[in-house]
């Protein structure tokens, strides 16, 4: 097992571009609209003038003194509050995906998942369990729950916050799709339910935030409570079919912390595959998003 870096290739979505990067920012194209957003790990300087940035952007995502992560939009041009956009694979994945300006930077997207979608998509078509059942947990606005769905698994879709569950919907709706499972809860409560109930999934996905909230006001503290989680995650995991998707995004994590994690608590991993999530801009700087562990019986 190698630690590996994956990302988007050039050319891979039409709809999505990562222009530039610097100055602790982003500047990208999803569809026809250009953003410029806050991006703590771009501490380089950026390629293109602070004037071509504004000249480019369509909104610009201005950030509070006290909170990084909270603030408002300021429009430079005019485009919508809502748009859509689209992503495909030479595989046959084609969904549709719903955008919007949120208060907290987000615009319902992680476009560096991309890679991670391929891979659900190709996993669940090529598993022996003609219709896999997948859970997708801390699962936002669910790009991976629908493309698991478009591949023909039964999944069940999990997050605490009612409003992204809804964004979700809209997403596999958009994507022609139906029959995801719904849940709003918290993510350790509901797994340890399932495991009292000797439920088994063939696939786990798990994109942990660094902090987070349930939905009556459980804490959630990635470093605290990840391992415990993987615990019993092992519990509901078929053991002979069978894979997993762990993603982190925390700047103090590497992805060696992930694979102790995932080979402490698992006492099968095969075909496994870890380290850094990126994304290449347009002048070649690499702008690492995260890391991941993936790993499956077959």
């Amino acid at each position: 097992m190698q630690e590996t870096i994956l990302s988007l290739s050039p050319g891979d979505w039409d709809d999505y571009e990562l222009i530039d990067t610097g100055g602790f920012e982003k500047l990208e194209r999803f569809g026809q609209f250009i953003m410029s957003r806050p991006e703590p790990q771009a501490i380089w300087d950026k390629s293109l003038p602070e004037s071509e940035w504004k000249s480019q952007a369509h909104a610009h995502f201005a950030k509070e003194k006290n909170n990084p992560e909270k603030g408002q939009w300021e429009q430079l041009k005019r485009m919508p509050h809502n748009w859509g956009i689209g992503y495909s694979n030479k595989a046959g994945l084609n969904i549709k995906l719903n955008l919007a300006q949120t208060s907290f930077k987000h615009i319902g997207l992680f476009p560096e998942q991309a890679v991670n979608w391929d891979y659900l998509y190709s996993k669940i078509k090529n598993s022996p369990v003609a219709k896999p059942k997948v859970l997708n947990l801390f699962a936002y606005t669910g790009a991976a729950s629908v493309a698991a769905r478009a591949a023909g698994a039964e999944v069940t879709h999990l997050d605490s916050v009612k409003q992204v569950v809804t964004w979700s919907r809209h997403n596999m709706e958009s994507s022609g799709l139906e029959g995801i499972r719904w849940i709003v809860d918290d993510a350790m409560k509901f797994i340890k339910r399932e495991a009292r109930r000797g439920n088994i999934y063939q696939g786990i996905i798990l994109d942990p935030p660094a902090y987070g909230r349930g939905p009556d006001g459980e804490k959630w503290v990635l470093e605290e409570q990840i391992n415990e989680m993987l615990k019993v995650c092992a519990e509901i995991l078929d053991k002979e079919n069978h894979f997993l998707l762990l993603n982190m995004y925390s700047l103090s994590f590497s992805s060696l912390i992930a694979a102790n994690l995932i080979k402490t608590n698992f006492s099968k991993v095969e075909n496994a595959e870890h380290g850094e999530l990126y994304l290449k801009d347009k002048f070649d700087k690499k702008l690492p998003l995260g890391i991941f562990f993936r790993f499956s019986s077959y």
